[in-house]
């Protein structure tokens, strides 16, 4: 069943033509799935680009418990970061590069150690042995 109202989160046609795949299928056996997982999905997003609770989640979307169980289960699992990497390296190959990237830069705008500074945080303070004795 469609949800009656849209929201800018929502996945398009197209884009859940390439998200729907990687999503898992409902398992075989037991209760037959009463919600549909772009409905699922669409929910998260909207969490997530929303920035509201899970308790938030208007009334249109399914129930917050189940949206988040399925969210929890599937960033245990692994699969965001599994998406993430399918859709990467298509995007790369779209645009005519290596799947994988070959290189990667850091500098320091980009990589904090520390507010003090790396040598500083990661260097253990030392202590007198005067302290210890008695």
């Amino acid at each position: 069943m469609a949800r009656p109202r849209t929201y800018p989160t929502d996945t398009s046609d197209a884009e859940w033509a390439i998200l729907g795949p990687l999503i898992p299928a409902p398992r075989s056996g037991g209760r037959p799935a009463r919600i549909a997982r772009r409905d699922i999905v669409d929910a998260i997003f909207y969490v997530k680009r929303g920035g509201v609770s899970w308790r938030l989640l208007p009334a249109d979307f399914p129930h917050w418990k189940t949206v988040y169980d399925y969210f929890r289960q599937w960033k245990q699992s692994g699969l965001w970061e599994r998406i993430v990497d399918v859709l990467r390296a298509q995007t790369r190959q779209a645009l005519g590069r290596n799947a994988v990237p070959t290189a990667g830069i850091v500098d320091s705008r980009s990589m904090k150690t520390s507010q003090k500074g790396g040598y500083a945080a990661t260097t253990a303070a030392r202590k007198s042995t005067d302290e210890n004795t008695t």
